[in-house]
């Protein structure tokens, strides 16, 4: 079985978001693999274990990237593809789905695997374009997977119960929390991580043109969420406070 797992280096969740000039500051910054996509390497691997074949990791992104794919190559990916986004400007998810899907054309494979969304910018749509671009089926935040020869079975949460939805080898799928358990890689898995292959890939090595690239979207602006002012307490009599509550929500909070 050929497994393709696209992935995503992103910020360290327990980072704190400095902004300079507008932009979002990476000095110092500790960079992982995007948690969700974390579930979809761990799926791959467990897939491989279970019916043989290779896993493949891809990411668009600078050269740092490179790291994300080591870590999912000591994990248990067998090899890793990058294609280096130094030359892009103002990617969105559009731009990064054609170029995974360039990329994924010339790659045999019988299941795509992703995050179900980012951590940075949590737009969760580069699996379901990537899908659409292929012309492959695509189910999204699925929980449990089971594959028999080409049948595809998968849950996946719907507003607090279970949807089971059946499908087809080739498929994309993009994993939610829930699925599995990532593993650690273990020392021996980072040593043998070094020494698998890994094709670097430029913008220029595609057959795409810069229109066929071109952003649908713009940020106009990047700031940070206004500070928590403090809390208020009321006090007196319940029926006073009841009373005081609803003048607050309907003159200050202007919820009611």
């Amino acid at each position: 079985m050929n497994i393709l797992v696209c992935l995503k280096q992103t910020f360290d969740t327990e980072e704190r978001i400095v902004l300079e000039d507008g932009k979002i500051s990476e000095d110092g910054v500790e960079f992982v693999i995007n948690p969700y996509d974390e579930y979809a390497v761990e799926e791959a691997i467990k897939l491989k274990e279970e019916h043989g074949g290779e896993v493949t990791v891809i990411t668009v992104g600078p050269e740092r990237a490179e790291q994300a794919l080591r870590t999912a190559m000591a994990m248990g990916a067998d090899k890793g593809i990058i294609v280096d986004s130094e030359d892009l400007e103002d990617a969105d998810e559009y731009t990064i789905a054609k170029i995974l899907a360039e990329v994924i054309k010339e790659q045999e494979y019988d299941i795509i695997l992703c995050g179900y969304m980012a951590v940075d910018d949590g737009s969760a749509q580069v699996g379901p374009r990537l899908a659409e671009l292929l012309g492959i089926p695509h189910i999204s935040t699925i929980t449990k997977l089971t594959i028999d020869g080409e049948n595809v079975e998968v849950e996946k949460d719907v507003e607090g119960d279970v949807e089971i939805i059946q499908s087809k080898l080739p498929i994309l799928l993009t994993a939610q929390q829930g699925l599995n358990e990532p593993r650690y890689p273990s020392l021996p898995g980072i040593m043998k991580a070094k020494k698998k292959p890994l094709e670097r890939l430029d913008l220029d090595d595609l057959d795409l043109d810069e229109e066929d690239i071109e952003a649908k979207t713009e940020t106009l602006e990047i700031f940070l969420p206004p500070k928590k002012e403090g809390g208020k307490i009321l006090e007196g009599e319940l029926s006073d406070q009841v009373k005081e509550l609803v003048q607050l929500l309907r003159n200050e909070a202007k919820v009611i």
